[in-house]
């Protein structure tokens, strides 16, 4: 019998142990979940399954019935492996012979992730050999000890090496699960996704995963009412002394500031909010190249050809095609 019953969607099986964190698989399901098609329909199909089908305990001191087992892993596109309070003592790191046997079930091409410390799964199973990845920045330094083949970044949201991603602690899944959404369907539906769940669209993978001042003290001035402007002038050139002035800052202060609350340069948030800007101009409209440049604030669509190629691997006239095209035929 089929374990997915919608052949027609992206298959996504989460494989859960004992001891799974509850958080990361309702992040999975919810974000996946609300991914529809231009006409409604949905586009994935997730199905949580376990080593072997019963009560899965959770690091929350309840269990969930998990009905299905590892063999589903061979009908899915996308294998999601969470973490698990066991991943957290030192010693029980390893990879057990029923898990070793249900990550060889992985299709050939089928896509691979882990959130938190699963990623020493991964690792374990010689999947991130010669790649990049990261983990809680707690476990970080342990993940490199352990498997120095593995190129460890201990500040990142998330890694993306094509057919194997990585991310940080807990709530990383989301930017990880929104990215996924956003690299299969465009940014329209992740944004989507993300206003239903009512969390930030888009935070960049390279973002640092742990700033030591994430909100500022009572009483001191926020960068705020600076990145609120800029969004809406992302079509002009922008200055750090302009940003600067909107929160009554020095240029040194406001550097600072920006950097403690955002994890990383004002300048390189702007890149990233204008190549955010350009996606949906690619996908949304009409417009010329040269026009989406213009609109996103890159000024020439030579500039915005390199910003782009450089954070996306893929030329804008290449994008506009790729998802274009699909938005036709699902219109169609």
């Amino acid at each position: 019998m089929a374990e997915f019953l919608h052949p027609d969607r992206h298959h996504v099986a989460v494989l859960v142990r004992h001891g799974m964190l509850v958080m990361e698989l309702g992040i999975v399901h919810r974000l996946f979940g609300q991914a529809c098609s231009a006409s409604g329909e949905p586009l994935y199909e997730v199905v949580t399954c376990t080593l072997e089908p019963g009560p899965v305990r959770t690091d929350s001191d309840f269990t969930i019935p998990v009905d299905r087992g590892p063999e589903v892993i061979a009908e899915a596109d996308t294998v999601i492996v969470p973490a698990s309070r066991v991943e957290y003592e030192p010693m029980a790191r390893v990879l057990t012979p029923p898990l070793k046997a249900a990550l060889e079930l992985i299709p050939a091409g089928a896509r691979i992730a882990s959130i938190c410390t699963g990623a020493f799964v991964l690792a374990a199973a010689g999947l991130l050999d010669g790649r990049p990845a990261t983990t809680h920045w707690r476990s970080a330094e342990e993940l490199q000890d352990r498997f120095p083949e593995v190129d460890v970044d201990p500040c990142v949201l998330y890694t993306d090496d094509g057919t194997v991603l990585t991310s940080a602690g807990v709530a990383a899944g989301i930017d990880l699960v929104l990215h996924m959404i956003r690299r299969d369907h465009g940014a329209a539906v992740a944004n989507e996704v993300a206003r239903g769940t009512v969390v930030s669209p888009h935070r960049e993978g390279g973002q640092a995963q742990f700033v030591r001042r994430p909100v500022p003290e009572p009483r001191t001035s926020s960068t705020k009412a600076a990145r609120a402007w800029a969004l809406e002038n992302l079509h002009r050139p922008l200055t750090l002394r302009e940003l600067a002035a909107r929160e009554a800052m020095s240029t040194r202060t406001f550097t600072r500031r920006f950097r403690e609350e955002v994890g990383i340069s004002a300048l390189q948030w702007l890149t990233q909010q204008r190549v955010e800007r350009a996606r949906q101009l690619l996908e949304e409209s009409d417009l010329p190249v040269d026009r989406v440049a213009t609109e996103a604030g890159f000024g020439t669509s030579a500039s915005l050809r390199q910003h782009f190629q450089a954070a996306l691997g893929v030329s804008p006239s290449a994008y506009r095609s790729t998802f274009r095209g699909e938005l036709a035929a699902q219109a169609g």
